[in-house]
């Protein structure tokens, strides 16, 4: 499939499935891939503006905060070490630093320096080799799992860090989804060339069949399908974008309760 950066230069990239069935791989990737950051209006640097629009953005985004949250408090225990890999500017690791041990890690500096001015408690690391191997209860990879070129080698490393029975919590878009397949080639969650990698459920399944982890649960990202269906109206330049992007995504949560195939999903995954 050949898809546009809507998002930011309107060049074309092209998705193909790897050697993992179910794992799409954007090509090809710029050597550049930095300069596809930079934009105010990226969500990773998304400033407050004070404007309705933010202020409702904020609303539904403390709904997320406190969703993933509480995944987390079910899964572990008050006071347990945590790792945000790719904490963009801090607003889940400010969210659980109360709770937890936390710590964050994100290599944009823009990003990093907004969550430095935000978290209390919670602690910005230069690397993750700064993190003592076998030390972590849970690893954290909100939609980020996707930007990471070099997958193998990070997941090993994440193995590493983690305790016995620490858990691995990731969030991807779904390419199989209800809204991936009526936007097709506008579908805001490819993100090209952002997103190097694309994962089905059968692609992740694939991907941590291995006798260092296994998948014990898959939950619904519920709010992603409407903010995904909005920016796909707009990439197709609909009017009333964000009446139409409430409408299919209200329609995609409603199949996806059906068939599971959620606009994006949150795998938690334990190592062994």
């Amino acid at each position: 499939m050949k898809i546009k950066d809507h998002f930011l230069t309107q060049e074309e990239f092209e998705i193909r499935e790897t050697d993992i069935p179910g794992i799409y791989r954007t090509y090809p990737t710029p050597s550049d891939l930095g300069r596809y950051y930079e934009s105010e209006n990226y969500i990773s640097h998304h400033q407050d503006s004070g404007s309705l629009k933010e202020k409702l953005y904020k609303f539904l985004q403390s709904f997320n905060l406190n969703y993933k949250r509480n995944i987390i408090a079910k899964e572990l225990f008050v006071g347990a070490k945590i790792l945000d890999y790719g904490c963009g500017a801090g607003e889940f690791i400010k969210y659980i630093e109360k709770d937890f041990e936390t710590y964050g890690y994100e290599p944009n500096p823009k990003a990093r320096a907004a969550a430095e001015k935000k978290v209390n408690k919670a602690k910005l690391i230069p690397s993750i080799e700064e993190i003592p191997d076998f030390s972590l209860d849970a690893i954290t990879l909100w939609h980020v799992l996707e930007h990471i070129d070099n997958q193998e080698e990070m997941i090993s490393l994440f193995n590493k860090k983690l305790k016995t029975n620490g858990l691995l919590i990731i969030a991807v878009p779904n390419p199989n989804s209800y809204d991936a397949k009526h936007y097709k080639e506008f579908w805001a969650a490819y993100d090209i060339p952002r997103h190097i990698f694309h994962f089905t459920k059968t692609g992740i399944e694939k991907l941590f069949t291995s006798p260092k982890w296994k998948l014990e649960k898959v939950k619904p990202l519920l709010l992603d399908s409407f903010y995904i269906s909005m920016l796909s109206e707009k990439y197709q330049k609909s009017t009333l974008y964000w009446l139409k992007g409430s409408i299919y995504g209200a329609i995609s949560n409603f199949k996806a309760s059906k068939t599971g195939e959620f606009s994006s999903l949150i795998y938690i995954i334990r190592k062994i």
